[in-house]
Order: structure tokens, then C-alpha cells, then sequence
């Protein structure tokens, strides 16, 4: 197979990266590649403790898909064991361990989504079950063996849990040397991970050193902020874009984000050059309508984005929307069954003085939930962000999270 010149893969590869240890040996790899015409093997492991993704999930699945395009093998490592740990990676406490049942189900649902980012066809798509499921507790002491307590404790999360005195459980310490341990049985060259995630890729470089491996290239990248401008885009926090979202959603929910985060957006959600973003930039109303003109036609096509273009206009010029509405977050113990009724909504958003003028106001047709009039003073909004308009001078966003 021939591969592109090796600076020409390198910018692709190094767009958006955190941390890359290390270069050299990137470089030389990608220089032995195009010389013996094998492609790298580059895995991305996924525990499927969720059965939705959102943008932030997208991040590491297009830096894979730049790898499918340049040529190499694309490894999405399934954590069909691993999930069944719980990871505390960026947490103060670990996230809870899945089910065998609950992991399947993720899996497959999981699996579908990604197909939105990447070549499905072409994947190798492994689970570590396949190892580890029929290991035995010798098996596990044998591999704890191969790490100090003192070299975890190097970890941020651990770190910190430990200096304030939190509990930190002993399986806790073995999730990353199961991780790890996937990159010595994959034989990878190179591992993606977030941020996050850089303790970890860097155990499966030493356990694969201490096989007589060649250990693998870490690469890892950023996090990405939710439309509240500051935490992780989550779907708890109600500040989540998902993947499988409407053009108009998407589009919609795309021209909230922060001017501050516009940069960030455009290099690890879109494939515009440097340049075209820097001149977009200049101009951040312009920059949110092309940024969110790209997504929408990324997941949903062109005539797609165009029409969720020709919507928003319809709701904000029509509608007579000010320019910035005020943003209220719903409390998840206001939800009934995974969803807050939408006269409770408007009271909460100062829209109206009680539920019961709410009530009323929906009944008359003076309420509008994203452009659309609505009538049934039944009407629930499920998790998601909504523009909800009464009257022609009285608005609010709702952001309305997951169920608790």
C-alpha cells in the first residue's frame, strides 16, 4: 500500500493533540510504514457504559477516522471486561461497573453510532473478554505484580483521592493494567485516549516494554466543554449535543456555543484548514452559522443543514426571539416520567407566574417550544435544550437533563 509523505500524515495526525510521546518515534514508524507498505495498528478502546454519544464522544473518533484515511488499521477495542470494572479516570469517585447484560446492550447501540464518524467496513473490532474473562485470580496477582503502588499514585485522580484521604478500592488500581494489558495481546503501535486517559496508555507502553514489545505511541486529546462553556460535555448536565440528533437540533444548540470555545469546535469537530477558521473567527456569529452548518451537514447531509439553516431563521426572525436569551437548567428531580411538564417549565423559567398560568397560556396558543406552537397543555420536554417562547417578548433556553 502506498501511504502519503510522512509530514503530510504527521499534520494530520498532530491537529488537536494534547499529548504525543513521542514524535520521534511516530515519525519513524510512519517513515518504516510507507517503506514496508504495513500499516500501523491503532487502537481506541471503548467501554460502553452509555448506550448514547454525543459531540464529545466524536473527538477521538475522527482522529481514527484521520488514521483510516491515511492508510492505517484502525483497532476499536471493545471493553466488554473492562466496563465491568469502572474507571475513575477524571472522577473523584469510580464510575459504576456494567453488567454483562448492560454492556452488550450499550455495545450494540454504541456500535451503530459510531458508524456516523467512521468506516465501519474497515475497522478490526476486538473485546477483551476475549483474554480476560477466562483468566484466573493467579492470573490477575501475576499482572498487579508488574506495578508499584507508588508508580499509581503518580496518577492525578488517585493522587488527589489519596492526599484528601477518599477511598481509593484495590480493583480501582488494576483498570489500568487491564487497559494496559490490551496493548501488549493488540500488539498496537499506536493508543488514543483523552486527556484523561494519559496514565493509562502510558501503563500499556511499560507492560508492552516488559513483553519484549516495541511500545506504543500515545496520543491523546482534548475534552470537550458542553454548551455551558466550562464542564465536560455530558448528557447528566444537560449541556450534550448528541450525534443522533435532528439538523435543526444540532444546528440549533450550535449557536449557543461560547464565542471562547468557537476555535476549539472548528479544529476537533470539522476538517476546516487552519486558515479558513482564523478567518471565521473574526466573526463570531458568521463562525457559529458555518460551524454549525458543518455538523449539521456532516451527520444529516447538505440539503439537511441547509434547511435547519432556513428553520433557524424562521424561529429567531419570525419569531421575534431577542438576541440573547437567559438559560435555565431543569433540576433532574423535577422530571416525571424523564421529562418536566411544560407549564412547570415556563413557571421555572419566569415565562409565567404559576403552573396554572401556564397552563392557560399553552391552551390559548401563545406558546411556542422551538418555533412551534404548542397546545397540549400535556406536553413534556424530554432531556434536551429547548427555546421556549410565550408571547412575542418573553423567552428562555431549558435544559433539561437526563433523569437522575
Amino acid at each position: 500500500m502506498t501511504f502519503p509523505p510522512v509530514e503530510e500524515q504527521l499534520a494530520v495526525i498532530e491537529r488537536g493533540v494534547v499529548d504525543l510521546v513521542d514524535r520521534d518515534d511516530l515519525r519513524q514508524r510512519l517513515e518504516q510504514s510507507r517503506q514496508s507498505g504495513r500499516p500501523l495498528r491503532v487502537k481506541f478502546g471503548i467501554d460502553p457504559s452509555s448506550p448514547d454519544i454525543h459531540l464529545g464522544h466524536t473527538v477521538p473518533l475522527r482522529k481514527l477516522r484521520d488514521f483510516q484515511r491515511l492508510g492505517h488499521r484502525v483497532i476499536v477495542l471493545w471493553g466488554t471486561a473492562t466496563a465491568m470494572v469502572g474507571d475513575p479516570s477524571g472522577r473523584n469517585k469510580t464510575r459504576p461497573a456494567l453488567t454483562r447484560e448492560q454492556v452488550e446492550a450499550n455495545k450494540q447501540t454504541y456500535r451503530e453510532q459510531i458508524g456516523a464518524v467512521l468506516d465501519v467496513a474497515n475497522l478490526e473490532e476486538r473485546e477483551n473478554g476475549e483474554w480476560f474473562h477466562g483468566k484466573s485470580f493467579m492470573d490477575c496477582i501475576t499482572l498487579a505484580s508488574r506495578y508499584t503502588v507508588a508508580r499509581m499514585l503518580e496518577r492525578d485522580d488517585f493522587a488527589k483521592r489519596y492526599g484528601e484521604q477518599k477511598p481509593i478500592a484495590v480493583h480501582e488500581f488494576l483498570y489500568p493494567l487491564l487497559q494496559g494489558w490490551d496493548s501488549v495481546e493488540l500488539e498496537c503501535d499506536v493508543e488514543i485516549g483523552g486527556s484523561d486517559q494519559l496514565f493509562n496508555l502510558l501503563v500499556g507502553r511499560d507492560l508492552q516494554g516488559q513483553q519484549g514489545q516495541r511500545a506504543q505511541i500515545c496520543l491523546t486529546l482534548p475534552l470537550l466543554e458542553g454548551l455551558d462553556g466550562s464542564q465536560k460535555m455530558s448528557k447528566s448536565l444537560g449541556n450534550y449535543i448528541g450525534v443522533h440528533e435532528s439538523a435543526s437540533a444540532q444546528f440549533g444548540k450550535l449557536m449557543k456555543v461560547p464565542n471562547t470555545l468557537l476555535e476549539k469546535y472548528f479544529t476537533l469537530l470539522t476538517d476546516l484548514d487552519a486558515g479558513r477558521i482564523g478567518e471565521l473567527l473574526g466573526n463570531p456569529l458568521e463562525a457559529k452559522f458555518a460551524l454549525a452548518a458543518a455538523i449539521a451537514a456532516d451527520y444529516h447531509g447538505g440539503e439537511a443543514a441547509v434547511a435547519a439553516r432556513a428553520e433557524y431563521d424562521r424561529v429567531h426572525q419570525q419569531g421575534g426571539l431577542p438576541d440573547e436569551l437567559p438559560e435555565v437548567a431543569v433540576d433532574a428531580a423535577a422530571l416525571v416520567d424523564g421529562a418536566i411538564w411544560l407549564p412547570a417549565a415556563m413557571a421555572l423559567a419566569n415565562l409565567c407566574a404559576s403552573n396554572s398560568e401556564g397552563r392557560r397560556l399553552v391552551q390559548g396558543g401563545g406558546v411556542r417550544v422551538d418555533g412551534e406552537v404548542v397546545k397540549d397543555v400535556k406536553h413534556g420536554l424530554p432531556p434536551g435544550s429547548y427555546v421556549v417562547q410565550v408571547g412575542k417578548r418573553k423567552a428562555a433556553r431549558l435544559v433539561v437533563p437526563e433523569p437522575a
